[in-house]
C-alpha cells in the first residue's frame, strides 16, 4: 500500500487547494468557514475546529452533511457504471451461523474498544476503538468471522439516520446557499477521487474500485459499509481513510494558523 498511501497527503492538499477558493470566491464564505468546509475530515472534528476559529457552525454542519449524504448516494452508481462493480454481495452470514463465542468477542471488541478510546481521548472513538481491538483479536486468531449480517444492516440504518438528521429545521436560505455549495463541492472532490483512483490503479497493482473507495472523501464508516457490500479490500480502504483523517485532523488546524486563521481566544488575531 505504500505507493498509494503516499498519495493521500497530496490528495488532501489538492482538495484544499481547490476547495478553499471555491468556498471563498465562488460561494462567498468567510475565510475560516471556507477553510474548514474544504477540509475532507470528519464532520464533528471540522465543526469543532471551525467553532474555535470563529467559522459559521451551521453552514459547516450542512456542507459536510451534504458532502457525506450526496457521496454515499452517488458512490454506488459510480461504482456500478464506472467500475462495473456488483452491489449484491451479501453483507455477512446470519448471526445464527456464527459461533456464540465469536459474537461475544465481537461485542467485547465493540464495547471495550469504544470505552478505552474514549478514555484516552481518541478522535472517532466509537469507530476507531472497536476497530483496533477487533483487529488485534483478528490478528491473534481469536476472531475469524465477519460480523453478522444483522449487525451490518443495523449499522447502515443508524448511520443513514444520523446523517439525515443533520438537516433538521433547514431553512430555504440555508438550502439555497449551504446545501448547494456542498453539492458543488461534491462534484469537485468526486472528480479528484476518480482521478486519484485511476492514478493508483495505473501505477500500482491496486484494483481501481478499491482505489476509488479508498480516496472517496466521505465518512470512513459509510465507505467501509460500501466496501463490504461490493467485496472490496477492507484493509486497503480503511487504512487510506485512517491516514486521511489523521492527516486532516492533525494538519488542518496547524495549516489554518499558518494561513492566518486563528482561534477566537487568540489575542494576536
Amino acid at each position: 500500500m505504500a505507493a498509494s498511501l503516499a498519495l493521500v497527503p497530496l490528495y488532501v492538499a489538492a482538495i484544499g487547494a481547490v476547495g478553499v477558493p471555491y468556498f471563498r470566491k465562488v460561494c462567498g464564505y468567510d475565510k475560516a468557514t471556507a477553510w474548514y468546509a474544504a477540509m475532507p475530515g470528519g464532520l464533528v472534528e471540522m465543526v469543532q475546529f471551525g467553532s474555535e476559529a470563529g467559522a459559521n457552525i451551521r453552514s459547516l454542519s450542512l456542507i459536510h452533511a451534504t458532502r457525506v449524504t450526496i457521496f454515499i448516494t452517488v458512490a454506488p452508481a459510480i461504482l456500478l457504471w464506472a467500475f462495473g462493480a456488483s452491489l449484491n454481495n451479501p453483507p455477512g452470514p446470519p448471526a445464527v451461523d456464527i459461533p456464540i463465542i465469536q459474537l461475544a468477542l465481537m461485542a467485547f471488541a465493540a464495547l471495550a474498544g469504544w470505552k478505552l478510546a474514549s478514555i484516552v481521548g481518541m478522535f472517532g472513538a466509537t469507530i476507531l476503538g472497536p476497530m483496533i481491538i477487533a483487529a488485534l483479536l483478528s490478528l491473534t486468531g481469536f476472531i475469524h468471522n465477519r460480523p453478522p449480517a444483522e449487525a451490518i444492516i443495523f449499522a447502515q440504518f443508524f448511520l443513514g439516520t444520523g446523517v439525515g438528521a443533520g438537516y433538521v429545521a433547514l431553512s430555504f436560505r440555508e438550502l439555497r446557499k449551504d446545501v448547494l455549495a456542498g453539492m458543488g463541492f461534491v462534484v469537485i472532490i468526486a472528480t479528484l477521487a476518480v482521478a486519484f483512483a485511476q492514478l493508483v490503479a495505473r501505477t500500482t497493482n491496486t484494483d481501481a474500485m478499491a482505489g476509488f473507495l479508498a480516496f472517496a472523501p466521505a465518512g470512513q464508516a459509510e465507505m467501509t459499509m460500501l466496501a463490504i457490500a461490493i467485496g472490496a479490500d477492507l484493509g486497503f480502504v480503511i487504512t487510506h481513510h485512517l491516514l486521511r483523517m489523521i492527516f486532516v485532523v492533525v494538519g488542518a488546524p496547524v495549516t489554518a494558523r499558518l494561513s492566518g486563521i486563528k482561534a477566537k481566544h487568540d489575542s494576536t488575531q
